[in-house]
């Protein structure tokens, strides 16, 4: 069996990191561009333009106000900054999975090997990385930085993350969303990590603190984690079954068949709307099943972000 196959098979932890970068081996083969190049470039101040000089960072606007040619400047950032964040309640940890590897993941395993391997990325770059991790209360925080031992450290906090076994039963997004978003004081680029599903704030309230972290000119990506057969499409077959809630711990005894078609309508309404907020927040979606091949996913999400730079 050679390296790559062992590794298809290794559990998530304490292989995360050789698998995040067997994943961003795959994508950085034959592409010269970094999916992430050039976010760090912010604007400075004005500056007159000169004679002769090049015209292309000449402000038209202002030009129009004042009828005076001024250029931009535009100060260089040694360090892109990128905010991990993710959501580590109960329901992330669906559907269970005793040992979890790169073709097996429950949403919280994929959350943990994607910022893995963007972290990857980031690093072959000397780019600065923070991470927060939150459900009942804000778990960890930690700022950004470019060390070695900073990412060994965000790591080994992943690592922790992939074999809880007793997670938060609650979530609270609303509120830590909007004090992430108040930590976050230089503009960064801001992934976000959850399943969207929470028992004690409506959807407004949710989507208000999706707009928070919009605040400073950051530029956020939104990974939106489930099970489609399961959690989408009410997959279960027709034989009576228990369904619990992880977080709040309430049952219900039923046949599946009964509420499939009535489930998918509430279920596809709510993802329609999620996905017109971010769209209106200008929050970049990208909705996940994380049952289907993990290197896919992340892999096409890089080439399109690509396209665009």
């Amino acid at each position: 069996m050679d390296l790559r196959s062992a590794l298809d098979k290794a559990s998530l932890f304490p292989n995360l990191e050789l698998l995040a970068q067997q994943v961003v081996e795959g994508f950085i083969s034959g592409i010269h561009k970094s999916p992430f190049h050039g976010f760090s470039a912010e604007f400075a101040e004005h500056k007159i333009y000169n004679r002769g000089e090049s015209t292309k960072h000449i402000d038209w606007k202002l030009f129009a106000k004042t009828d005076k040619l001024y250029t931009k400047r535009y100060e260089e950032e040694t360090n892109l900054r990128c905010h991990m964040i993710l959501d580590n309640s109960a329901s992330m940890y669906y559907p269970e999975i005793e040992t979890p590897t790169l073709h097996n993941l429950n949403k919280i395993g994929f959350g943990v090997l994607a910022i893995a391997a963007i972290m990857n990325v980031l690093k072959r770059q000397r780019d600065a990385v923070g991470l927060s991790v939150f459900s009942d209360t804000y778990n960890f925080y930690s700022t950004e930085k470019g060390s070695e031992r900073h990412h060994q450290m965000l790591l080994s906090k992943l690592g922790e993350i992939s074999l809880d076994t007793k997670p938060a039963k609650q979530t609270d997004i609303y509120n830590y969303l909007h004090l992430i978003a108040e930590k976050i004081k230089r503009r960064s680029l801001i992934f976000l990590f959850t399943d969207m599903f929470q028992t004690t704030m409506d959807d407004d309230k949710i989507f208000e603190a999706l707009r928070h972290l919009k605040y400073n000119k950051h530029e956020v990506v939104l990974f939106h984690l489930l099970d489609a057969d399961k959690e989408l499409h009410f997959d279960f077959g027709n034989s009576p079954r228990r369904f619990l809630d992880v977080e709040t711990g309430e049952h219900i005894d039923l046949f599946s068949d009964n509420v499939k078609a009535g489930y998918e309508k509430a279920i596809k309404t709510y993802f329609e709307t999620l996905k017109m907020k971010c769209a209106q927040y200008k929050i970049k979606y990208v909705e996940v099943d994380v049952r289907g091949d993990f290197s896919k996913v992340l892999n096409t999400f890089m080439v399109e972000r690509q396209k665009f730079l």
